[in-house]
């Protein structure tokens, strides 16, 4: 796995009012030294970094279009890389005017004093995105960039292989575990949990109501065991302890992907980018695919988890840019043109992700592979939209996510392999966060 009008989309990030150290020392604003100068020695250029697939194809677009600025793109590897490397490029003080980034960095970026803020360049395009995604940008009541794809989510199952066995596809987490004993008697397994990738735990929690961080009063409140979290624990605890998952990591992703090609693995809960690595993968089942709505927890009301470190995707403006307008300008015609959007939505042509845009349902039927879906592509159009208005919008990124995720990810690793539970992760995070954040001179509770 890995995932406010009425059309709500994505979790908002905060930061609390108070003094935050960081891993990097602010910059100021000198210029970047890719910055072209403004004026008559021509027009203005910006270093914009970014990994998806399709962002050459909407620079070229930009580029085109206009005369005035000009996008220089540098393509990066993937989203830990683009960390590394914006990280390298603070402290020597000539980073990017423009970065690609996910809503879980954005607390941290700001916190470190690496962006600049927007607020007066976009503010009045609001109405233009949905709420979620719009907060995503924002830290504070302060924007510090342009949010670009929000993350509905969805369950994608074998459909020759549910109906083999005569099951249904899972409404709610216990149907889940309860398909997964069924698949286990046949030798399949209904879902990868990858010892690097403890999202699922983190999008369970978020489903189920839990809230990591929060802010109370001047100080981050931290609670890796709230009922919220504990929920989701014994979900994934349950399915470890019967041993209905594969424990494959995405180190082999080409492996990966001939499970759930091959009939090995049954199901995944994804969002709609993740189809564009199954077609790119997959030989055998295509047509063979089908979507239902995200699992619920019993008793519940459909709900999906927020974007996170899925596609809650933002375009920030750092602090050294020397033409913040401009920046913006461009961020957020890469968001809000409909050629560019309709490129990046595409699986063929971008990233297959949904724009974040107030009214995203006309692209749907273009972020959704009909190859890998066949007969079920139209009814997996109304799960998909159904998805766009049960996200969560509550969810909150501390200042040390990236650090805390890390060592989340190690005991995940462990819960994965069975060398210790959930819940004593759960422990273990919630001692750790506490400490790291007061090491970094934040006030925090928990």
């Amino acid at each position: 796995m890995k995932l406010t009008s009425s059309r709500s989309r994505l979790a908002s990030a905060a930061v609390a009012g108070v003094a935050l150290t960081g891993l990097l020392s602010a910059c100021g604003g000198s210029d970047s030294s890719d910055d072209g100068a403004s004026g008559a020695s021509g027009p203005v250029t910006l270093p914009f970094w970014g990994w998806a697939n399709g962002q050459e194809a909407v620079v070229k677009a930009f580029n085109a279009s206009h005369k005035d600025v000009r996008l220089k793109y540098t393509k990066v590897t993937d989203q830990l890389t683009m960390q590394k490397q914006l990280t390298n490029a603070v402290k020597a003080g000539n980073a990017p005017c423009l970065v690609q980034n996910t809503a879980e960095y954005v607390t941290s970026w700001v916190s470190q004093g690496a962006l600049a803020d927007i607020t007066e360049y976009v503010e009045a395009d609001k109405e233009r995105f949905n709420a979620g995604s719009w907060a995503s940008a924002q830290v504070q009541g302060k924007l510090y960039g342009v949010p670009t794809s929000s993350a509905p989510n969805f369950t994608i199952y074998r459909t020759d292989v549910f109906d083999t066995y005569g099951i249904e596809p899972p409404a709610t987490w216990a149907d889940f575990v309860t398909a997964g004993k069924e698949l286990k008697k046949h030798g399949i397994e209904i879902t990868n949990f990858a010892g690097e990738d403890p999202s699922t735990l983190e999008v369970l929690a978020m489903q189920a109501g839990a809230h990591w961080y929060a802010v109370d009063g001047d100080a981050w409140k931290v609670d890796f065991q709230d009922e919220g979290t504990l929920k989701a624990a014994k979900v994934i605890q349950e399915i470890i302890d019967n041993d209905l998952n594969s424990t494959m990591s995405f180190a082999d992703y080409a492996a990966v992907q001939r499970t759930y090609d091959n009939g090995s693995t049954a199901t995944r809960q994804i969002s709609t980018w993740q189809m564009a690595g199954m077609v790119q993968n997959f030989s055998k089942s295509f047509g063979k695919w089908a979507l239902s709505p995200w699992p619920a927890f019993r008793g519940e009301a459909p709900k999906t988890p927020a974007g996170t470190n899925l596609t809650g995707g933002v375009t920030l403006v750092t602090k050294e840019c020397a033409h913040p307008e401009q920046a913006a300008e461009a961020a957020l015609w890469m968001s809000t043109d409909p050629g560019a959007v309709k490129t990046m939505a595409s699986p063929e042509t971008g990233n297959g992700v949904m724009p974040a845009l107030a009214d995203s349902d006309a692209y749907v039927s273009e972020s959704i592979s009909q190859k890998l879906l066949g007969a079920n592509y139209k009814p997996a159009q109304k799960v998909v939209t159904d998805s766009l208005g049960t996200i969560t919008t509550d969810w909150a990124f501390g200042p040390n996510w990236t650090a805390m995720f890390t060592e989340l990810q190690a005991g995940w690793a462990k819960v994965v392999s069975k060398e210790q539970t959930v819940t004593e992760l759960l422990a273990h995070m919630q001692k750790w966060t506490v400490d790291d954040l007061k090491s970094r001179g934040i006030n925090v509770k928990g």
